[in-house]
């Protein structure tokens, strides 16, 4: 008796907005995820660019030969979050400063993981140390050439 129409078609069948977790949810193969995070990373400033092609291939190599599917599919997903969270063209890259890292993910992770994420942070400290002018040689705000 109810008539369908354009409008309750279109609707949405859950009213609330579907979540990160939710929205991540369909996987990607490997190879076209791998491709499209590396793609994703040349709106990136050099130093973050560099820094995370180099790990992405690292984690990617390391991850190849595994054959425990649920590991897998945690890998990808996981790896599906963070290209979901990168910026989509250069504009919104220049703004781009990255999220903190949830505490609760941050309890669940093993002495290893721990380690990795303490050894990222050295390098990423080492590549975003604030550069003063006399260390660049470029010019001071009076308008003098600095030597090095």
């Amino acid at each position: 008796m109810l008539r369908r129409t354009a409008v309750r078609l279109a609707e949405s069948i859950s009213k609330h907005p579907l979540n990160l977790r939710e929205a991540s949810a369909t996987l990607l193969p490997p190879l076209p995820l791998f491709r499209r995070i590396l793609r994703a990373h040349r709106h990136l400033p050099y130093e973050m660019r560099s820094l995370g092609d180099d790990y992405v291939k690292a984690e990617f190599r390391r991850h190849k030969d595994i054959t425990n599917k649920v590991h897998i599919i945690g890998f990808l997903s996981q790896w599906k979050v963070y290209l979901d969270q990168l910026p989509a063209g250069p504009g919104e890259a220049k703004s781009f400063r990255g999220k903190p890292l949830d505490p609760t993910v941050l309890e669940k992770m093993s002495a290893e993981q721990l380690g990795q994420l303490y050894e990222v942070m050295h390098v990423t400290k080492d590549v975003w140390r604030p550069v003063s002018p006399e260390q660049d040689g470029r010019e001071d705000p009076s308008g003098d050439r600095k030597q090095s």
